[in-house]
């Protein structure tokens, strides 16, 4: 009985048939030869110990980081070659393959600092929680108690829908073009690069629209820090000491500005933030605790304000909920993304206390000062309590230690911009600290140019925010929808629709009615 193995046949044949092995060898040398030139054509998927078959799993290599590789800048989406590119022998290059239906996006990022939720929280919080909540009163005396109070939460309602729809439209798109991560203006060039053929040629000059107007508006939150800081600071000193002009603070901030935003990463900004957050949430329970002392009836104040004045409103009340900007970077950041969305999910936490604390700062800071209130509501607290005074002090560092987290997304646009034609690492490290006191200087000098804060806060809301918050999203929404389907009836189409012509009008009449006021001011 033969009990040799059965996995070996040559080495059995070796053993029992000699003639029939060396035959064997032969015609496997012969064939070898004959193959060589077929298998050197081969790319090398697997390892030698790997079956090659249909069924290999090439989901299961994680994808790198894409958007963090210089090699990786110019993304070249499904439609054609690249031009230039061809085969090793000349020849004209293969179709692309078509996008893997499965792939997700969320499951092939592989980030080196990852946050968790709770610090997602935390930024998010700080990212929407900043100068524009202690605005809240001055936005309501401008609507009025009834006007203020209902327009808020549909504003709430309205931005926080469209940043679901921001990161769904990102999701799908990260799954057409088989990337892990897309930015705002990413979204925005690949929803034209893969939308209706009359838009595909715009989508450059659509990615250029979106970066202009993240950086105007995260650099109109930074020049708003900059003089919220300094009219705080000033208001404490002058109780104590000597009343210097305005400017004499957004001077003496500029070098601790500057020092705080080299800080790089945005992991390192968490503890930075969560300190913020803590002087924010005392800072505001101190506020209410004023606001809420001998509160007048309602019939003091005005339910309903002036048609004209409601611009105003809408741009204190859009400049309020200013977390569109860092939606993305927060999501394409997370440990574990998929909690970022949901019924339950981190945004619709966060905002949710979000627009309570909005809301009712608004409501009773109007009715305690009524139409006596300030740009901030720490402006109106008396001057005479240490505790008021404190107060000051608690949110003008709170939001000092906010401006990094603000200054994250302009510098994320303008430094790869600057990066490339840097060649050295020495260079490129000097140089991102440069370019960042660069940018630091420049929102300084804007908030030294117009320092009346309610001003500058409805403009930077009329102009920036309401792009980036209520006409962007719509618009990504219906490009990268479109073919697939807007929903029965195309009743997305209709309430994306709504949504372009309610930001549209805030727009223009909002950025008019502020323009004005700065005007006026100016005069009198």
């Amino acid at each position: 009985m033969d009990t040799t193995n059965a996995s070996s046949p040559l080495r059995d044949y070796g053993t029992v048939n000699k003639p029939f092995a060396l035959k064997e060898s032969l015609s496997s040398v012969v064939q070898g030869k004959m193959g060589k030139k077929k298998e050197e054509r081969q790319p090398l998927l697997v390892s030698s110990n790997e079956p090659l078959n249909d069924t290999y799993d090439r989901s299961a290599i994680p994808r790198p980081d894409l958007r963090n590789s210089p090699d990786n800048v110019v993304v070249h989406l499904a439609g054609g070659p690249m031009e230039g590119a061809s085969t090793p022998d000349g020849g004209v290059p293969p179709p692309p393959k078509p996008p893997k239906p499965d792939f997700d996006p969320v499951l092939n990022r592989n980030l080196e600092h990852p946050t968790s939720n709770l610090d997602t929280m935390i930024h998010l919080l700080k990212g929407n929680i900043g100068s524009g909540i202690l605005a809240m009163p001055d936005a309501f005396s401008n609507a009025g108690l009834v006007v203020g109070t209902v327009g808020t939460l549909i504003m709430g309602v309205i931005c926080t829908h469209c940043m679901h729809m921001l990161v769904k439209c990102a999701h799908e798109l990260c799954r057409r073009s088989q990337m892990p991560a897309l930015g705002f203006s990413e979204v925005v060039e690949t929803a034209f690069a893969t939308g209706p053929s009359v838009l595909r040629p715009f989508s450059h000059a659509a990615k250029i629209m979106v970066n202009v107007f993240l950086c105007i508006t995260q650099l109109g939150f930074c020049c708003v820090y900059f003089v919220f800081v300094a009219a705080n600071l000033r208001d404490v000193v002058a109780h104590f000491w000597i009343d210097l002009d305005v400017q004499v603070y957004l001077g003496l901030l500029l070098i601790p500005m500057i020092v705080l935003n080299w800080v790089k990463n945005l992991k390192y900004l968490a503890p930075v933030s969560l300190f913020a957050s803590i002087l924010t949430i005392t800072g505001l329970g101190i506020t209410f605790f004023y606001m809420l002392q001998g509160l007048p009836r309602t019939s003091s104040v005005h339910a309903f304000a002036p048609w004209h004045k409601l611009p105003l409103f809408f741009g204190t009340a859009i400049y309020a909920f200013e977390g569109i900007g860092v939606v993305l970077p927060l999501e394409n950041n997370m440990e574990t993304p998929q909690d970022f969305s949901g019924l339950t999910g981190v945004l619709n936490t966060g905002m949710v206390i979000v627009a309570a604390l909005y809301t009712s700062v608004g409501f009773f800071g109007y009715l305690k000062y009524g139409d006596h209130v300030k740009g901030s509501i720490t402006l109106n607290l008396p001057p005479n309590d240490l505790l008021a005074q404190s107060v000051r002090l608690m949110m003008g560092l709170a939001i000092f230690l906010s401006y990094g987290l603000q200054f994250y997304v302009p510098m994320n646009i303008i430094w790869p911009l600057i990066k490339d034609k840097l060649h050295t690492e020495k260079a490129q490290m000097y140089g991102e600290y440069i370019v960042r006191t660069i940018i630091v200087i420049f929102t300084f000098v804007l908030a030294a140019l117009i320092p009346d804060l309610g001003a500058v806060i409805s403009l930077v809301g009329a102009v920036s925010s309401s792009a980036l918050a209520l006409i962007f999203p719509p618009l990504i929404e219906i490009i990268t929808f479109w073919k697939v389907g807007l929903g029965r009836y195309n009743w997305i189409l209709w309430k994306d629709i709504a949504i372009v012509i309610f930001g549209l009008l805030g727009f223009g009449f909002g950025s008019y009615s502020s323009i004005e006021n700065i005007l006026n001011a100016d005069k009198s």
